[in-house]
């Protein structure tokens, strides 16, 4: 279990699956820079954030909701979560609102799970939270105009409370990683800041002595 003071926000994890050095970048040296794709993604957040809590029949929808994991040392906000009434359970009389939480995205659904570990770390919160099971959620994409549903199953359980375990022990070692170019890097706010092209080119000294010796 982790402390008030060693949780984490819950945005990191996408950040790690994208990128460690991102990740440790943002994380750990607090560097920040946006581009066209986060100030979208920010603008769209914000709005969501905005809009008052409400009730549809059956489902009652709180928006920007806090969450927390003592268990995974995370912490953040929710753009929605979704309270959907099911049946009173057998011999209790009582009415179930189960959570249901749904993360908005600008862009499209991605090749790896980095968003699905977002939303399915909001679900253990949730369920560490109340005490109940949340066994699905969504993804709303904003290119798509529409959900992209989630099933919280164990496969997707155990990765996200392992990339937590990973983000807990980048942060903690406080070192951040060399980088190493890839298409994806080109849409990242922080390219012009990492240099990856640069940086992860850059020889030794030694290994440009040894080399030049060589050819001589």
């Amino acid at each position: 279990m982790y402390s008030e003071d060693d949780l984490i926000p819950l945005s990191a994890l996408q950040h790690i699956l994208f990128c460690e050095r991102q990740c440790a970048l943002i994380h750990i040296e607090q560097i920040w820079s946006e581009n066209l794709f986060t100030a979208e993604g920010r603008i769209m957040h914000e709005r969501v954030h905005e809009a008052d809590r409400e009730s549809r029949g059956n489902v009652r929808i709180e928006y920007s909701m806090w969450l927390r994991s003592f268990r995974l040392g995370l912490i953040g906000k929710a753009d929605v979560v979704e309270f959907h009434r099911k049946p009173a359970l057998q011999n209790t009389g009582s009415e179930v609102w189960v959570p249901f939480p749904v993360e908005y995205k600008r862009g499209k659904p991605k090749k790896d799970n980095c968003d699905k570990v977002q939303i399915c770390a909001q679900a253990l919160c949730l369920e560490e939270m109340l005490d109940v099971e949340v066994p699905c959620g969504a993804l709303f994409y904003g290119k798509k105009r529409r959900r992209t549903d989630v099933v919280f199953d164990e496969a997707l359980r155990r990765q996200t409370e392992d990339t937590a375990m990973r983000l807990h022990e980048l942060i903690a070692s406080g070192r951040t990683p060399k980088p190493v170019y890839s298409p994806k890097c080109d849409s990242c706010s922080l390219v012009h800041l990492c240099l990856p092209k640069i940086l992860g080119k850059k020889r030794s000294v030694k290994h440009y002595l040894s080399g030049a010796i060589q050819e001589s």
